[in-house]
């Protein structure tokens, strides 16, 4: 007796949870639907699209700051900065084929290293610098501070940073004809650069 009573209740829970698993499941949809409703208008009060903006506007003020005149004036042109090999050990800036060796900083790409006297390509070296920025810290910096990260870190301890880079050979993230193409650009902006320079140091010699 007792036997058959409780496979009669076991039987009764099996034909109640069918009866109900379908108005379930449509609660759980429409409370999971509701959830993300509310998420996705929550994220879009929070949401400024000028922060990025205004962040990189900041960020640009700050590479300005950092960086000596030709740098930044080679940045604002072409979108890349470049920085010779070796600083750190020479204590100097490096001047063209005495340096032996040089890097491409480009924003949010590999820093590509080549060398100035052939224009031959050596390596690509990935490294990262996260946004930890409270509240809306994200993978990415703004463009002109994952320059300037790379332009200081370069400066700071060349070698730690090549060495604790991703290192890969030219091409797997960076063109190789744009890096060319850019290295052109560099040759004729700095032709440019001296050209506008020049009448700017005779005057000071004429004024003394």
């Amino acid at each position: 007796m007792g036997l058959a009573l409780g496979t009669g209740a076991v039987l009764l829970i099996v034909l109640v949870w069918e009866l109900m698993r379908p108005t379930l499941a449509r609660s759980i949809a429409g409370a999971r639907m509701a959830w993300r409703a509310r998420a996705a208008a929550n994220a879009g009060a929070a949401y400024d699209p000028g922060r990025e903006r205004r962040a990189e506007q900041r960020a640009r003020a700050l590479l300005r700051s950092c960086v000596d005149e030709q740098d930044w004036a080679m940045y604002r042109d072409l979108g890349f900065l470049r920085v010779w090999g070796g600083l750190a050990e020479r204590g100097e800036r490096g001047e063209g084929i005495e340096a032996g060796y040089a890097y491409l900083i480009y924003p949010h790409k590999p820093i590509v290293a080549y060398l100035p006297a052939t224009g031959e390509l050596l390596n690509e070296y990935c490294v990262a610098f996260p946004d930890h920025t409270k509240p809306y810290g994200s993978e990415r910096l703004p463009h002109s501070d994952d320059v300037l990260a790379k332009w200081m870190a370069l400066r700071a301890d060349e070698r730690r940073l090549i060495g604790e880079a991703n290192m890969h050979l030219p091409g797997r993230q960076v063109d190789p004809e744009r890096v060319r193409r850019d290295l052109d650009r560099l040759a004729r902006w700095e032709r440019q650069y001296r050209d506008r320079a020049q009448p700017r140091r005779h005057g000071n010699v004429r004024a003394a």
